[in-house]
């Protein structure tokens, strides 16, 4: 990956535009981010979109869904697009967070862990990590239950392993969704681009490559059962 080719292209007229949508009308930066936030989560519906990672913020506005990584190059686009200070943070999470989502046979041909980003924005001169954007809440009404009832701390897009989950608009005080099941932190990033080109991104071999599209398609289809079964 190119670390010049920008993923978060903020000055594309599909993401100003949105923002300008999403922003219009707020008084605060709370107010916008908070707005910026529900679109990034409910407009952009869980799931895998035909590319890995190598996903521009005006691209996912266009194919309608997304996760972690994809997600977070959003958000951070229209934050910037509406004047938000934003920044990426990449590490590496368990895929076991991802049981009952992937496809059961395709988890002894993955690594134990993948390329995850959150997001942390500046607010009253302070940042603020936020994850609970990631899972649409139909989707994350669905998968909370199947998780409980597995008796597993991750799973189904969720992880409970560092305490309660939650996809409501919060900085942590009511859980986020993805963080406990993060194995590795990787830092800081000005955007996600830039750590697809470091040494610490976790890149797939061939075979996951090619096997992308399928196991996508596959993951789409168990998204879509939890997402009308709630």
């Amino acid at each position: 990956m190119d670390a010049g080719e920008r993923l978060s292209d903020y000055d594309h007229p599909l993401v100003q535009a949105k923002a300008e949508e999403l922003t219009a009308d707020s008084l605060t930066r709370t107010d916008c981010l908070e707005n910026i936030f529900y679109f990034v989560r409910d407009g952009i519906r869980f799931g895998f979109p035909p590319k890995w990672d190598a996903v521009k913020a005006s691209e996912t506005i266009q194919y309608g869904i997304g996760y972690c990584n994809t997600k977070a190059t959003l958000l951070l686009a229209l934050c910037r697009a509406a004047g938000i200070p934003a920044r990426i943070h990449a590490g590496l999470i368990g895929i076991d967070i991802m049981r009952g989502v992937f496809p059961s046979f395709a988890f002894p041909f993955l690594p134990s862990a993948g390329g995850h980003s959150w997001s942390e924005i500046q607010i009253d001169d302070e940042w603020k990590a936020i994850d609970s954007y990631i899972n649409d809440k139909p989707f994350y009404d669905g998968a909370l239950p199947r998780l409980r009832e597995s008796a597993k701390s991750n799973g189904f897009s969720i992880s409970h392993a560092k305490g309660p989950s939650s996809c409501e608009f919060n900085f942590g005080e009511k859980g986020f969704v993805h963080m406990g099941a993060v194995v590795e932190d990787h830092g800081i990033w000005d955007d996600y681009s830039e750590y697809m080109s470091s040494d610490d991104y976790f890149r797939m071999n061939r075979v996951q490559l090619a096997c992308f599209s399928a196991v996508a398609k596959m993951s789409n289809r168990n998204i879509e059962r939890i997402r009308l079964q709630q």
